[in-house]
């Protein structure tokens, strides 16, 4: 006997784990690794912290040390 997604024995007990999850295949394939998509997505966040520590100096006046050692 099924009760909302559950079994229910003849005792009248619930079981909860007797449905198991869905398998499913992804259809991105796999992102970790050195794949190509993790490595693209490395170089964009590294450019952007390059570009963030530029901003940071330029807007402050102070490298990264200056500014964390001025907090």
């Amino acid at each position: 006997m099924t009760y909302k997604g559950a079994i229910v024995d003849e005792a009248g007990k619930l079981n909860n784990f007797a449905i198991e999850p869905k398998v499913y295949v992804d259809a991105e394939g796999d992102r970790t690794g050195f794949t190509p998509f993790a490595e693209l997505l490395n170089g964009r966040l590294a450019m952007i912290g390059f570009i963030s520590l530029i901003a940071l100096e330029v807007f402050t006046g102070h490298g990264m040390f200056g500014f964390l050692r001025s907090l």
